[in-house]
C-alpha cells in the first residue's frame, strides 16, 4: 500500500530517524565468555598423556603434573629434564619435545607446584623445594643422572638444582633465563596483597600486551592467545583466589631469592640462548624510574656469567626476544642438540 502524498512530509523524516537509530535499537551482540577452567588446568589439553606424582607440602597432599616421552627411535639412554617459566604451562614445550625424543632423548616436562596441571599450594615458594621435588621425580622415574633444559623462571631452577645436586645434572641450556641480576638491589619490596590487586585487575588486553612489550616477542599475538585465555578462563573457577595468591608468592621467590651470585660456582657445563631483543626483569615496574633503564641488560649478563663459569658459553639470537624456542624454534632447537650431544 502506497502512502498518500499528503502525508509524505511527515512520513519521510520519521523514516530517515528510524533508519539512523537502526544501529542503536538493535539488539547488541554480545561477545561469547570463556568457559571457565579449573586452576589445575582440568579442561586444557596437553600434547602428551600427563601423569601425578604425589608430594606433601606443608602438611597437605599435593600433585606433580609431567609428561614422561620416550624417544622415538635410536634411543641414546639420556634423558632431558624441561623446566617452564613463570608465566607459561609446560605444553608450550612441544616443539622442543618433539625434537629431543626424535634425536633419542627421553624428555620428562613436569609443572612444577603452583604451575599447569600441579596442584597450587598457597605457601612460601622456595628454589630449594623445587628442586628437591623435582628430584622427586626424577628418582620416581628411575633416572639417575640427567641435562636439563630450562626457560626463564626454570633457569633459576635450573641453576638451584646443579648447585644442589651436582653429581645427578649432565648439562644445563638456559634459555632467555632471569635472575640474572639481583632485583632487590632495584626493586623495592611489594606486599602480597599489592601483587594480588595488581594480578586481578589484570584484563585479557592487558596481560597480552604485557607478554608481548615486556618479552618483545617477535611472534604473532596469536602465538600467545593460548596464554591469554588460561589466565581468562582460570577466573572462572572457584579457586581462582588460590590460584592468584599461588601466582604471587611465586613473584616473592624470584625477587628475594636471587641466583645470579651462584652461576659463575656452576660447574656443569652450560649454554645460554639468549634472544637479543630480551630485557625483561621481573619487577621493572615497580623499580625506581631513574634506575629502570639499567635493569634487563640480559645477553650482556649471560656473556659476562659464561665468562666467568667453568664451561659457559653463550648464544644470542637476533631479532628474537624472551620465548625463544616459540620464535626461532629451529635455531634453538639445533643449538640445544649441537650442545646436548657433545657434552
Amino acid at each position: 500500500m502506497r502512502a498518500h502524498p499528503i502525508f509524505a512530509p511527515i512520513l519521510a523524516p520519521c523514516l530517515a530517524l528510524c533508519l539512523a537509530l537502526a544501529p542503536v535499537m538493535a539488539p547488541a551482540a554480545h561477545a561469547e565468555e570463556p568457559s571457565p577452567l579449573g586452576i589445575g588446568l582440568e579442561g586444557f589439553a596437553y600434547p602428551f598423556p600427563v601423569r601425578f606424582l604425589p608430594l606433601s607440602r606443608d602438611g597437605e597432599a599435593q600433585r606433580l603434573a609431567y609428561m614422561d616421552v620416550p624417544a622415538a627411535d635410536n634411543a641414546n639412554g639420556r634423558t632431558v629434564l624441561l623446566l617452564h617459566g613463570r608465566n607459561f604451562p609446560s605444553s608450550y614445550w612441544e616443539p622442543v619435545i618433539r625434537t629431543l625424543s626424535n634425536a633419542g632423548y627421553r624428555v620428562v616436562v613436569p609443572d612444577q607446584l603452583g604451575f599447569g596441571k600441579s596442584s597450587k599450594p598457597i605457601g612460601s615458594y622456595t628454589f630449594d623445594r623445587m628442586a628437591a621435588d623435582t628430584l622427586a621425580l626424577a628418582d620416581s622415574l628411575k633416572i639417575q643422572r640427567f641435562d636439563i633444559v630450562a626457560h626463564s623462571m626454570g633457569g633459576m631452577l635450573a641453576v638451584r638444582m646443579a648447585r644442589n645436586y651436582p653429581q645427578r645434572v649432565n648439562s644445563l641450556v638456559l634459555e632467555a633465563p632471569i635472575g640474572l641480576e639481583d632485583y632487590r638491589f632495584t626493586v623495592p619490596p611489594v606486599s602480597d596483597e599489592a601483587l594480588i590487586a595488581r594480578e586481578a585487575d589484570l584484563t585479557a588486553d592487558a596481560y597480552r600486551k604485557q607478554l608481548m612489550t615486556s618479552y618483545a616477542l617477535s611472534i604473532p599475538a596469536s602465538a600467545i592467545e593460548p596464554f591469554v585465555s588460561i589466565r581468562e578462563r582460570v577466573k572462572g573457577s572457584g579457586e581462582y583466589p588460590r590460584w592468584l595468591k599461588s601466582f604471587v608468592n611465586s613473584y616473592q621467590m624470584i625477587w628475594g631469592q636471587p641466583i645470579v651470585h651462584e652461576i659463575p660456582l656452576v660447574k656443569a657445563p652450560t649454554l645460554f640462548i639468549m634472544g637479543a631483543n630480551d630485557h625483561n626483569a621481573p619487577g621493572k615496574g615497580f623499580a625506581p624510574t631513574e634506575m629502570r633503564s639499567s635493569m634487563g641488560d640480559n645477553t650482556g649478563h649471560a656473556r659476562a656469567l659464561a665468562g666467568r663459569m667453568p664451561n659457559g658459553k653463550a648464544e644470542v639470537l637476533n631479532n628474537v626476544g624472551h620465548l625463544v624456542h616459540m620464535e626461532a624454534t629451529e635455531m634453538f632447537n639445533t643449538l640445544t642438540l649441537e650442545f646436548l650431544n657433545t657434552h
